[in-house]
């Protein structure tokens, strides 16, 4: 059976039990530290991965695209503004609001919120709120008058579930014959949401009338229309197109607006921590390099004996090639195996230690989501791959020339 005979003996290198045993002991530290560091940055990307996808779906879900204000008025015919929107091939949606802020107050605890005056039958267009109530639904904000639905940790925050009162306090004061005193609305709670994101904690919702009463605004306006697109990167494009072929004068807003800094620092923060982790592979790579001079000094002898015995320096370098090519796949084939199980099972394995251990890694009150994402991308997992294949045979050229360049009389001169 024919084997290419650098193939061959490079392999048998490779497979063979050395005398010295620190040579096999490099051997294994640079397979182990590529494999290391390739599951790190399959997992580090992946995780990076999941918190941008949540940015997208759940803050980006319940936070409109875009906005489409009256300028210095309310907006009169909103529904005929809404159909003209939704005209546009790339709107998904369009709806109303009318927009409080105020502090909400419930047994002697005061947190400040945004309170949004919606309708509930057009509000799943826009947001994902209808698919994460955790107790009601929008439909109460209708059946109830002056009736209010608060994030999970609000009302945690509040002590009060659905039922019970809370106080609306409006950054306005009005003049009475007992002094100036700020203006106050009393409200029920008639259901609870939860995205797991920081809006559960500063986000409340009011039907459109009760939005109107308490800016003392007409049945029939509303402040402004919010829109969502098919591509949510094109919003600040879109919206400027949109309000240009409308009547009157609008004000415009888009996300980038309120969120984009956080969205493009996980971006900067996704291509740093990429970088600082690549760092481990090269780290690895170099020692592919000293394990392979060490076992290029160690068998001088050997190629010696080679080169006499005809093998050109072409065959002797590609010998050492393919050994250091065989720990370059075997750390890199590891690594990806490694880094892909526990990228698909990071975030169960984070939720399980925390309950086991009684402590939350991640805050909502400090980080904008309350536990740890992940989403493994087949493209990140390629690149990583691929790069590391070439850096582990770009870090075989020198020693395998180093090797090539042996003088048979030299090497056997003392043996």
């Amino acid at each position: 059976m024919f084997k290419p005979l650098s193939l061959y003996i490079g392999l048998r290198y490779t497979a063979a039990k050395r005398s010295n045993h620190f040579i096999s002991f490099i051997s294994l530290a640079s397979m182990l530290g590529l494999m290391l560091g390739v599951a790190a940055l399959i997992v580090v990307l992946s995780v990076m991965n999941g918190f941008d996808r949540e940015l997208k779906q759940r803050i980006l879900g319940m936070v409109p695209h875009a906005t489409i204000s009256g300028y210095q008025q309310p907006i009169d015919d909103w529904q005929g503004l809404i159909e003209q929107i939704e005209q546009q091939p790339d709107v998904l949606g369009a709806a109303p609001f009318i927009q409080n802020q105020g502090m909400l107050t419930a047994k002697g605890v005061v947190r400040g919120a945004m309170v949004n005056g919606i309708d509930p039958m057009l509000e799943s267009k826009i947001s994902i709120l209808p698919q994460h109530m955790k107790v009601g639904s929008l439909e109460a904000l209708s059946e109830t008058r002056f009736g209010i639905i608060l994030g999970d940790l609000l009302a945690r925050h509040l002590g009060v579930r659905p039922g019970d009162k809370v106080t609306l306090v409006l950054p306005e004061a009005s003049v009475s014959v007992a002094g100036v005193i700020p203006r106050l609305k009393r409200f029920t709670v008639v259901g609870v949401f939860e995205v797991g994101a920081e809006l559960d904690a500063s986000l409340a919702y009011i039907s459109l009338r009760d939005a109107a009463a308490l800016k003392r605004m007409d049945d029939t306006t509303v402040e402004g229309i919010r829109l969502q697109f098919d591509d949510l990167f094109q919003a600040s494009t879109r919206v400027r197109e949109i309000a240009r072929g409308l009547e009157g004068q609008h004000r415009i807003s888009d996300w980038t607006r309120t969120h984009g800094n956080l969205f493009h620092a996980i971006q900067l923060e996704k291509r740093m921590i990429g970088l600082l982790l690549f760092l481990i592979v090269l780290v690895a790579a170099f020692n592919i390099v000293s394990t392979l001079v060490m076992v290029v000094t160690d068998k001088k002898a050997d190629v010696a004996i080679l080169r006499t015995m005809g093998a050109t320096a072409g065959q002797i370098m590609r010998i050492f090639m393919v050994q250091g090519t065989v720990i370059g796949v075997l750390g890199t084939v590891l690594g990806v195996l490694l880094g892909v199980s526990l990228a698909l099972t990071i975030s169960d394995l984070i939720a399980w230690v925390e309950q086991t251990l009684g402590i939350q890694f991640l805050n909502a009150d400090v980080y904008f989501i309350s536990y740890l994402p992940s989403e493994l991308q087949s493209s990140d997992v390629s690149l990583i791959a691929v790069t590391s294949l070439i850096i582990s045979f770009l870090a075989t050229i020198y020693p395998s020339w180093r090797a090539a360049k042996t003088e048979p009389a030299e090497a056997l001169r003392y043996e």
